[in-house]
């Protein structure tokens, strides 16, 4: 049931109706601005320099919302706000005529409005624009949150983010970097010969990753069918086709536990490379990062919530089993499943029943070593158990050719050597297929139609996946992945916690 209106919003529907009644739409289709107000501004400061301190500019129309007014007898200051920045407005009576100049006093924060007139500077110092005439552009019904005790609530910035935009203007820089960010990747790449493509979001077989997707039902088709949750197998598919160098940038969706750095939508890149291995995606990885953070930062170094990170290349490289032996004291290579299950239990680390010694080794890892991994941090040589996509070792089988680049204590890319033995492929699914049947709904879902186009020929190809939205939080020192997503998924207002 919607909410009883406000005394605000009782009174400003009551000012719709008066301007109708008076003949004036509140609701324009359009209006003709020749500058905005950062363009407005850099006008008059080039007409100050030839003209001096007592610069006009000729007259000028800008738009925007309307976000301070100071109504002083005949004349009123205002500040109206657009995509660019801030620019005030002087209206007086004897410029406008004493019927405008009541409807401007009578204007609320949060209207649209037009206005034209030309530029000069204040007495304080102020590039002002002197008001000849305006109108009326779309009338705010709700009045805007107050800036400095309005949206503060993180939750709430989160469920009316256009809100959060107007009250708190730099948010909207986080949002500009993080399509800056998105821009360079597609230009790095290019640059590198890949080819953008786009695959299904909707799938019979929801594979590339290991994780519980969402489910829907196509009527037409009389199927069900999954939200992805990964990119990879159709861009694989891609290689065998004889796309050499592809990538996409999209959205996957998991149906799993939400928390800093999880939402159930989120935006991945995903490159695959034909005729290299993890090295060359590695190289390509360190590569991308590093320019990422020149362009947006400046250079290698930067803060992330008061820590510093230090990006230059070449970042630093650990064995994954290496790590986990020396922070338990012991060469878990020589381990049995019994023995990492106590040593999971004696440091009370749970894990699931059906994991095996790939499996609790990563537990480990991420238990026990990932909390340490602020710098950069290439993670090597990966449990097959937990990559069931990824190509296997020559000198121990156990382990996988991958990586997984930390920044921050968190995962921001994964990457590793394709499998292109569709037997070894085969056999992987299939023991993926048992740890299903064992309750591990996570396990990987057997694609035959996958193996039937890898047994066509695949070359050796290395694939690479990075978390957009991660990576964009750490660069724009932002604590959660919902504060760099625009309109992130929360539970229902309403809903009990």
């Amino acid at each position: 049931m919607a909410e009883a209106p406000s005394e605000q919003e009782v009174n400003r529907r009551r000012k719709v109706d008066a301007l109708r009644a008076a003949g004036i739409e509140p609701y324009q289709s359009r209006y003709g601005k020749t500058h905005t107000c950062a363009e407005a501004l850099a006008l008059f400061e080039d007409v100050e320099k030839r003209e001096g301190p007592q610069a006009r500019t000729e007259p000028v129309s800008v738009a925007g919302r309307l976000v301070s007014i100071r109504v002083m007898g005949k004349a009123t200051f205002a500040h109206i706000q657009d995509g660019t920045g801030r620019l005030q407005l002087h209206v007086k009576v004897d410029a406008v005529g004493e019927a405008a100049y009541q409807r401007f006093v009578e204007l609320d924060l949060g209207d649209f409005i037009g206005a034209r007139g030309p530029l000069f500077r204040t007495k304080r110092g102020e590039i002002t624009g002197e008001v000849h005439e305006f109108v009326l552009l779309a009338k705010a019904l709700r009045p805007l949150p107050e800036k400095y005790h309005g949206l503060k609530d993180k939750e709430l910035r989160y469920r009316q983010r256009y809100l959060d935009l107007v009250a708190n203007p730099e948010v909207k820089d986080i949002f500009v970097t993080r399509s800056r960010i998105i821009s360079e990747i597609r230009n790095f790449l290019a640059q590198r010969d890949f080819v953008e493509v786009e695959t299904p979001v909707l799938q019979a077989i929801p594979g590339g990753g290991l994780a519980r997707p969402f489910k829907t039902f196509h009527n037409a088709l009389d199927m069900e069918l999954y939200l992805r949750i990964a990119l990879e197998l159709h861009l694989k598919r891609l290689i065998v086709g004889g796309f050499e160098r592809v990538y996409e940038i999209g959205h996957v969706f998991r149906n799993e536990g939400v928390d800093r750095w999880h939402t159930p939508e989120y935006t991945m890149l995903e490159v695959y490379q034909a005729y290299t291995d993890w090295e060359g995606m590695l190289e390509l990885t360190e590569s991308l990062v590093a320019h990422l953070a020149q362009v947006t930062v400046g250079g290698p170094s930067f803060t992330y919530q008061g820590e510093p990170i230090d990006a230059s290349r070449p970042f630093r490289r650990l064995e994954m089993l290496d790590a986990v032996n020396q922070a338990v004291g012991e060469d878990l290579g020589r381990a049995d499943v019994a023995r990492l299950r106590d040593i999971a239990r004696a440091r009370k680390i749970d894990v699931d029943p059906g994991l095996g010694w790939g499996g609790l080794v990563n537990v480990l890892f991420e238990a026990l070593v990932q909390p340490g991994l602020l710098q950069p941090t290439f993670v090597l040589g990966h449990p097959v158990e937990v990559s069931p996509l990824a190509r296997r070792r020559a000198d121990d089988p156990r382990l996988t050719d991958r990586f997984e680049l930390y920044i921050a204590r968190t995962e921001i890319a994964n990457a590793f050597s394709e499998i292109n033995d569709p037997i070894d492929q085969r056999g992987r699914f299939e023991d993926q297929a048992r740890a299903r049947a064992q309750g591990a709904d996570e396990s990987h879902p057997f694609d035959e139609d996958f193996l039937v186009a890898l047994e066509h020929g695949f070359p050796p190809t290395g694939g690479m996946g990075l978390g957009i939205d991660r990576l964009t939080a750490l660069l724009t020192d932002q604590h959660s992945n919902r504060d760099v997503i625009l309109f992130p998924h929360l539970r229902a207002k309403d809903a009990e916690p």
